[in-house]
C-alpha cells in the first residue's frame, strides 16, 4: 500500500528545525551537512526560529503598537539574513512581497478570528526560509530547486491539524519529485499542505518532521534525518534534569511514546510514515553533526524496563458527573459522538460510577481561540452532565517495556511522588507507558523526582 518498492533507496530526506535555519551562521552549518552527505537529496524547513510565534500573535489579533513590534521582527530577521546573503534583487523583492502580505492578512478588518486565514498567513514563515535557503545553497555553486510542497501536500480542511491524504501523496511525490531527485537537490516546507479548495493549511505545531517522514515513505528513501538543536533523543529534557543521558538506539514503539506524550525532540505523527516502511529515523544536532545523535529504528536488543521520561504541558482535565451513569447504557457513546462532533481527540480518561475524567491536549493547535473547549460544545455538554474543567495541567509519562508485567513498579513509582499531588493516573492500557497528569506548576519537579529515583539511583 505504501511504498512497497525503493525507487530512490539511496537517498535520505533531512529535516531542519527552526533553530536550525535561525539566521545566517544557522543556515551554512545546515548547508555544509546536506554538501557532507550527496544522499540528501530532499530538504524540508521550518520557518525560522520565532517567526511562527510572531505569526501566530499577529494571526490572533493584536493592538496597533504590538502588531507593529511583530511585523518588525519579522522583517528583521528576515533581512539578517538577506543582508549577508549579497544576494540578487529578486529574492529580496519575494521576501518583501512576502512581507507586504503578512501586513495586508495581519490587518485587524481582515482577521475576523478565521482559522483558515490563520494558516495562510503562518505558513509565510516556511515560504520564506526555504527562498533564502535555495538561495545560499546556489552562492555556494550547489544544485538546488524551490519547491512548493502545496503542489503534492493535499490535506483535509481542519485548520491548524490538518491530515494529509497519505494516498495521493504517493502518487504526487513520485510523479513532481522523483524525476527531480538525481539532478538536484529539493528544497521545500514542512508544516503545511492545501485543502481541496486550493486553501493553505497547517498540520500543527512541529508538523515539519511529520513532512519529511511523509515524503519518505512515499518516495521509498533510506532513512530520514531530523536535525534540531539537540544531539539526539535523551532519557528527559536536559533542561529539565541535567543529569538525563542520551539515547543512542531506540525502537520505533518506545520513540513513538516519546513522542505521544511530549517529548519535543519529535512530532507526535513522525513515526506513523517510518513505522510503516520500516524507514529508520536519525535525530542530531545541526550545531553539532559529530556529537552524532540517536537512530530510531525496527528493534533493540534487550530494552530496559524505563527508557525515558516525557513531559506535556497545556493538558485540560475534563470531568463529567451524572447520576444517569449510573447502570446506565450508551453514557459514554453520546460524550464521545458529542466530542467528535467538536473534532476533539481525547487522550486518557478514567470512569467511575457517576463521573468520567478524561484530557485534553491543547499544545498542537493553533486555533485563534487558543482552547478547544468552544461555548457551543460546553453548552452541548451541561445538557447531558454537571461539567467541570481544570487547565494548565501538564501530563507526565513514564516510558519503557513492558511495564504492565512488571512487580513493585506501582512502589517503586509513587513512593517517590508522595509529596506531589497527582490528579489522574493512567496504567495497563499500554505495556509502554505510565502516565500521570500532575499541575503545571509541579510539572518540573515530578520529572525531576522521577529521573532521579528511576534513572539516576
Amino acid at each position: 500500500m505504501y511504498a512497497v518498492s525503493s525507487p530512490n533507496s539511496q537517498y535520505v530526506v533531512a529535516k531542519f528545525g527552526g533553530t536550525s535555519v535561525a539566521d545566517f551562521d544557522a543556515m551554512n552549518n545546515c548547508v555544509d551537512i546536506i554538501l557532507a552527505n550527496a544522499n540528501v537529496r530532499i530538504v524540508v524547513l521550518s520557518a525560522s526560529a520565532g517567526v511562527t510565534n510572531l505569526l501566530v500573535a499577529l494571526a490572533a489579533g493584536c493592538d496597533n503598537d504590538k502588531r507593529e513590534s511583530c511585523l518588525k521582527q519579522i522583517r528583521d530577521i528576515q533581512y539578517a539574513i538577506i543582508e549577508r546573503l549579497n544576494t540578487t534583487d529578486v529574492i529580496r523583492e519575494e521576501i518583501d512581497r512576502l512581507l507586504e502580505n503578512i501586513e495586508m492578512l495581519s490587518e485587524p478588518a481582515s482577521l475576523a478570528t478565521s482559522d483558515a486565514l490563520t494558516d495562510e498567513l503562518i505558513s509565510h514563515g516556511e515560504v520564506m526560509s526555504t527562498l533564502l535557503f535555495v538561495e545560499l545553497l546556489r552562492q555556494r555553486k550547489t544544485d538546488a530547486e524551490w519547491f512548493d510542497i502545496r503542489r503534492i501536500m493535499r490535506t483535509d480542511g481542519i485548520f491548524g491539524r490538518a491530515e494529509p491524504d497519505t494516498l495521493q501523496l504517493h502518487t504526487s511525490a513520485r510523479e513532481h519529485l522523483h524525476p527531480r531527485l538525481k539532478n538536484t537537490i529539493i528544497i521545500t516546507q514542512g508544516f503545511i499542505g492545501r485543502e481541496e479548495k486550493g486553501r493553505t493549511t497547517t498540520l500543527g505545531r512541529g508538523g515539519s518532521d511529520y513532512t519529511a517522514a511523509l515524503l519518505g515513505e512515499a518516495l521509498g528513501l533510506q532513512r530520514v534525518d531530523i536535525w534540531t538543536d539537540v544531539p539526539g533523543i535523551y532519557t528527559t529534557d536536559p533542561r529539565v534534569a541535567p543529569a538525563a543521558k542520551r539515547i543512542d538506539k531506540i525502537a520505533f514503539d518506545e520513540a513513538a511514546e516519546m513522542a505521544t506524550f511530549g517529548a519535543k525532540i519529535l512530532h507526535p505523527a513522525t513515526l506513523l510514515p517510518a513505522i510503516r516502511c520500516g524507514i529508520p529515523v536519525f535525530v542530531g544536532s545541526s550545531k553539532e553533526p559529530e556529537a552524532g545523535g540517536t537512530v530510531v529504528c525496527d528493534k533493540t536488543k534487550n530494552p530496559p524496563l524505563y527508557r525515558a521520561l516525557a513531559l506535556r504541558r497545556k493538558q485540560t482535565l475534563l470531568t463529567l458527573h451524572s447520576l444517569k451513569m449510573l447502570h446506565a447504557r450508551g453514557f459514554l457513546a453520546g460524550v464521545f459522538t458529542l466530542l467528535s462532533r467538536h473534532n476533539i481527540s481525547v487522550d486518557l480518561i478514567t470512569t467511575s460510577e457517576v463521573s468520567i475524567a478524561l484530557t485534553l491536549d491543547t499544545t498542537g493547535s493553533t486555533s485563534t481561540n487558543g482552547s478547544l473547549l468552544t461555548n457551543a460544545l460546553l453548552t452541548e455538554l451541561s445538557t447531558l452532565c454537571r461539567v467541570e474543567v481544570e487547565e494548565d495541567m501538564a501530563l507526565v509519562a513514564i516510558i519503557g517495556n513492558e511495564l504492565s508485567q512488571a512487580k513493585g513498579l506501582g512502589k517503586e513509582i509513587f513512593g517517590t511522588l508522595e509529596s506531589f499531588n497527582i490528579r489522574m493516573i493512567s496504567y495497563g492500557a499500554s505495556s509502554h507507558n505510565v502516565c500521570l497528569l500532575v499541575p503545571g506548576k509541579d510539572a518540573e519537579q515530578v520529572i525531576q523526582t522521577l529521573h532521579r529515583g528511576l534513572f539516576e539511583a
